[in-house]
C-alpha cells in the first residue's frame, strides 16, 4: 500500500532552469544596452566560464555531493552554519564577478567593473521570477489528505529556503520536508532516502519517489528500494538508470498510484 509520496523541487515542482534562463536574459539586456553585445552569446559565454570556475574551487566536490549547480552558485548566499558552507560563501561574490567579468571578456569587453555589476544583478533578477509549473498545485491539491508528502531536495539549505520562501504556496503541502545540505549527503546516496524514511515512520514499499533527474532522483530511490517514477517533462533520452515508471505530467502519477494500491487489495 502506497502511503506516501515523495517529491524532488527543482525542474519537478519548480521550473527552475526556466526561472534561471530569464534571469540571464534580464541581466544579459542590461550588457546589450551598454555595449551592444548579443544576450543570447552573452549567456552562452558566461554559462561557460561560470563551468569552468565552479569546477576549479576547492567546495566542487562538495557541491557535487550535496547537489548544488553552477547556476545556483551564481545567485545562492550559503549562509549555511557548516565549514564547506562558509567556504562556499566566501568564494561565491568572487565567483559571480568573475563569471560575468570573464563571459564579457570572451565577447571583447573588457571591463571588471560592469562584470561584477552584472554579478550582482544576476541575483535580483532570479529572485524575481519564480516559476512554478502548472500542474503543480492541482496535483498537491488531489493528493494532500490522501497521501503523506515529503519533498526531497538536494541543495543548500539556506538557498533551497530562499526558493521555497519566494513561492510560499509550496510549504504548506508537506509533512516533512528534507534538504541534503543539512543531512549531510545529497541524492543518489541512499541513505538520504532512508533518513526520509525514518522521519515519516514509513517501508520503502509504502512510497514512490517523483522526481525529474534520472542520476539523483532515480538513481537514488532505486538504490534505496523506493519505486521511482522519472517525470521527463522535456522529452529527454533515457541514460542507464531505468525508472520503475516514466510520465510527461504529474496527473499521470495517479493512474499507478490507484494501480499500485488495487495491486495491494487484491
Amino acid at each position: 500500500m502506497i502511503k506516501a509520496v515523495f517529491f524532488d523541487l527543482d525542474d519537478t515542482l519548480l521550473w527552475d532552469q526556466k526561472s534561471i534562463k530569464e534571469a540571464f536574459v534580464s541581466t544579459c539586456k542590461v550588457a546589450e544596452e551598454r555595449y551592444g553585445l548579443s544576450p543570447s552569446q552573452l549567456e552562452e559565454a558566461v554559462r561557460d566560464t561560470a563551468r569552468n570556475l565552479y569546477s576549479s574551487y576547492e567546495t566542487f566536490p562538495f557541491t557535487q555531493m550535496i547537489g548544488i549547480n553552477p547556476f545556483e552558485g551564481m545567485w545562492g548566499n550559503f549562509l549555511d552554519d557548516e565549514e564547506n558552507f562558509r567556504k562556499l560563501k566566501e568564494i561565491v561574490p568572487i565567483y559571480r564577478r568573475d563569471a560575468w567579468t570573464l563571459g564579457l571578456k570572451a565577447m571583447g569587453v573588457d571591463d571588471p567593473n560592469f562584470g561584477f555589476e552584472l554579478g550582482e544583478r544576476f541575483p535580483v533578477e532570479r529572485r524575481k521570477v519564480p516559476f512554478v509549473y502548472e500542474d503543480t498545485f492541482s496535483t498537491l491539491d488531489r493528493l494532500k489528505g490522501k497521501y503523506q508528502l515529503l519533498l526531497l531536495t538536494n541543495g543548500s539549505p539556506d538557498l533551497q529556503k530562499t526558493k521555497l520562501r519566494i513561492t510560499p504556496e509550496l510549504v504548506p503541502y508537506f509533512d516533512q520536508i528534507v534538504i541534503s545540505g543539512d543531512f549531510g549527503r545529497g541524492k543518489p546516496d541512499p541513505s538520504l532516502f532512508e533518513h526520509a524514511l525514518s522521519l515519516m515512520g514509513l517501508e520503502k514499499d509504502e512510497v514512490i519517489m517523483v522526481g525529474d533527474n534520472l542520476m539523483t532522483d532515480i538513481l537514488g530511490a532505486n538504490r534505496a528500494g523506493i519505486k521511482s517514477v522519472w517525470l521527463n517533462r522535456h522529452g529527454k533520452e533515457r541514460n542507464e538508470v531505468i525508472p520503475i515508471y516514466e510520465i510527461k505530467h504529474l496527473d499521470e502519477l495517479f493512474e499507478i498510484l490507484e494501480k499500485l494500491n488495487e495491486t495491494v487489495k487484491k
